[in-house]
This record gives structure tokens, sequence and C-alpha cells, in this order.
């Protein structure tokens, strides 16, 4: 729950959380897409459009990554 916490107040990616709390990205992943909507309906209905967002966004974060490698900047 903290970490559904931290990704709502945050708006962070699944990356940041995971760093955050030292853990990794399938264990967030998992943790916030199986378990919490077992936990708390409420929390998950919050998290679900971040998720949903980051997941949408993710081609465009890769893209300027990759861009930032070979262009170094």
């Amino acid at each position: 729950m903290a970490v559904a916490r931290y990704l709502i107040e945050n708006r962070a990616t699944v990356r940041m959380a995971a760093k955050e709390f030292g853990i990794s990205k399938s264990t967030v992943h998992k943790d916030l897409r199986e378990r919490l909507p077992k936990i708390s309906r409420t929390l998950y209905l919050q998290v679900k459009p971040i998720l949903e967002q980051n997941k949408a966004e993710r081609h465009i974060r890769g893209g300027m990554a990759t861009r930032r490698k070979y262009k170094g900047g």
C-alpha cells in the first residue's frame, strides 16, 4: 500500500517506485496489479490510471533515452 501511495503522490513510474523502495520492477507491478485490488479496491482504482498512463508513455521515454545515448544530450 505504501508503494501505491508513493505512485499516486508522486505520479511516479514503476521504475521510480522500485528504486525508491529497493525492490524489483516486477514486484512493484505484481503488487499493484494483482495484490492491491484484493487489499484495497479504492486505492487500486486510483493507481490504475497512473499505470495505464505510464504504459502509454513508455515508448516515448524509451525513445528519448535512446536519443540521449547516441546524441549525448
